[in-house]
């Protein structure tokens, strides 16, 4: 077979990557709050995209109407099990209210020559308009207070609207509060830099490093001078700061309150068998009887482990739900969007024509016909992001009706297969629209990607049962277990193949752990604990109350 070189024309179909596909799909596994910020990033970056106005405008003659994007049906909601006929939204009146004849009339009438007027007045008109209308308004103008907070003084800005947050105060931090006890408690900058140093090291919680190795090393200072500046910043307020482990935080706090006895002391070093619960060893280690015992156990947990998150820390934002589930009126479920984390952006189509006309470099032309073609696709790809996210909503709600309606313990298994199959969509587009999405029920605000669960077989070759129902039935069991019947793994193996689940004891210990459950030893400890407090608790006040009462 002889080698040779030629040329042949072939068609063929394939998937091109265009920008404009990229934004559609970025958009779709943005959460409300990315995708507000990339939307405000476009509006500053594209003069021809303009933030919509709430309610509708009126379009003027003449004028070519902007585009925009519209969200879902005509009210971004879609029905499932009703016959989809909602009651419209009242539209706004645009107008402004007119003034009623009876509020007008005294400005038209005629008020006569200055003769009746000052005969009317029973008096002249000099001594009623004594001032010049100049001389009126000036000095009106200077008693007036003033419109703007700005005029106060102070203030620059040049914004007409009351802004309350310039006068709210910035929320305390543990830095700052342990920066300004600093100031005073040192006097050297060597100290004063070793404790800023340290500062910047305290987490969240109000904790060190429990190593500080390394800072001696880096700043250049010996051990012993970080130890000593240790020992000062755990005097700090609040008690308990700066401590390097739960047992030092416990014993800062107990030596503030002058309770830091050799008992005590005991207590605080071994908290690994207070944690298990081993009473006995406790007691033996403390050298007290039951009753101290108790009073010890019960005054360190009065106490603070994390004496820290008293001051201000990162905000944490509150979700938002992206869809709204509600009952309908014929009994099925009503799916809507929430409009107020949808962002409304029109294209000036208006501003674009006027430019048109006056554009004469083909440099600017090309740049303004780029902007019109980006805003065009960012209207449509919001305009289809919200399309999707509805469709995908309603099919969850259709396929999971049991859990909306009876609670988690109907809800079924279903993966993206099954969700894209039904909308007739791919399961990465599934996946996209699900991520950093949340759906608000009447039974709580969940994520999309909540409804997604393994399934689990049925232990008689029935329906077969979804991960997070049997979660839910494994703390129904272990939540209604007596202190005196603890509930093994096995056990409860037993009990859910009892209910038609069949699951592995392994699998049992994995959702358990998930769910921080402890196993059925510690959960004994703790409950014939607390049943042995309850038990002690109406005697030990009663021989209280014998002791004190008089002779």
């Amino acid at each position: 077979m002889a080698l040779t070189q030629r040329l042949e024309f072939r068609q063929s179909q394939s998937l091109v990557m265009t920008p404009q596909l990229m934004q559609a799909i970025k958009l779709l596994q943005l959460s409300n709050l990315d995708l507000s910020a990339f939307v405000e990033e476009e509006l500053e970056r594209n003069p021809l995209l303009d933030r919509a106005a709430d309610g509708p405008e009126p379009p003027v003659a003449g004028e070519p109407a902007m585009e925009r994007s519209d969200y879902g049906d005509s009210d971004g909601s879609s029905s499932y099990g009703d016959d989809g006929d909602h009651p419209d939204m009242a539209a706004g009146s645009g107008g402004e209210t007119a003034f009623e004849p009876g509020q007008e009339e005294w400005m038209n009438r005629d008020l006569g020559t200055r003769a009746e007027i000052e005969q009317t007045l029973d008096t002249g008109l000099d001594n009623v308009f004594s001032e010049e209308p100049a001389e009126a308004a000036a000095r009106a103008a200077q008693d007036a207070p003033p419109s703007v907070y700005t005029e106060w003084g102070g203030g620059a800005s040049s914004d007409d609207e009351y802004n309350l947050e310039a006068f709210v105060a910035a929320e305390l931090t543990l830095a700052d509060h342990l920066a300004e006890q600093l100031a005073v408690a040192f006097s050297g900058p060597a100290q004063r830099m070793i404790g800023q140093y340290l500062i910047d090291l305290v987490d969240d919680a109000g904790y060190l490093p429990a190593d500080l190795g390394q800072a001696a090393e880096r700043l250049g200072a010996s051990q012993q001078a970080v130890d000593e500046v240790v020992a000062v910043l755990q005097k700090f307020d609040p008690p308990g700061v700066c401590a390097r482990n739960l047992s030092e935080c416990l014993a800062i706090q107990l030596r503030e309150l002058d309770r830091y006895d050799p008992a005590m002391q005991a207590l605080v070093e071994h908290l690994d068998l207070l944690a298990k619960r081993d009473i006995a060893a406790l007691r033996k280690l403390c050298g007290v009887d039951d009753e101290d015992i108790t009073d010890m156990i019960a005054e360190i947990r009065r106490l603070d482990p994390k004496p820290g998150l008293k001051f201000g820390t990162a905000r944490t934002q509150t979700m938002v739900p992206d869809v709204y589930v509600r009952p309908g009126p014929d009994g099925g479920w009503h799916v809507e969007l929430n409009s107020d984390t949808l962002p409304r952006v029109l294209v000036n189509q208006t501003y674009y024509a006027e430019l048109s006309k006056t554009i004469r470099k083909d440099g600017d032309k090309s740049y303004f016909t780029d902007c019109l073609q980006n805003a065009t696709w960012l209207v449509r790809a919001l305009d289809q992001r919200a399309r999707t996210i509805l469709k995908v909503a309603t099919e969850i709600v259709r396929q999971q009706d049991g859990f909306f309606t009876y609670g988690v313990a109907h809800l079924r298994p279903l993966n993206l297969k099954a969700v894209a199959d039904a909308i007739q969509m791919h399961e990465s587009t599934v996946s996209r629209v699900t991520a950093n999405k949340y759906m608000a029920t009447n039974r709580g605000s969940f994520e999309l990607k909540y409804f997604f669960t393994a399934s689990i077989a049925s232990a008689d070759g029935g329906e077969a049962h979804s991960a997070e129902a049997v979660r839910h039935h494994i703390k129904q069991l272990i939540d209604g277990e007596a202190p005196s019947a603890i509930l093994s793994d096995d056990t409860i193996v037993e009990r859910l193949r009892a209910s038609g689940i069949d699951i592995a004891r392994r699998t049992v210990a994995k959702y358990r752990e998930a769910m921080r459950i402890p196993s059925s030893v510690q959960r004994r400890r703790d409950k014939q604990s607390m049943l042995g407090n309850a038990l002690s608790a109406p005697a030990s006040s009663s021989d209280r109350s014998r002791d004190t009462a008089p002779v």
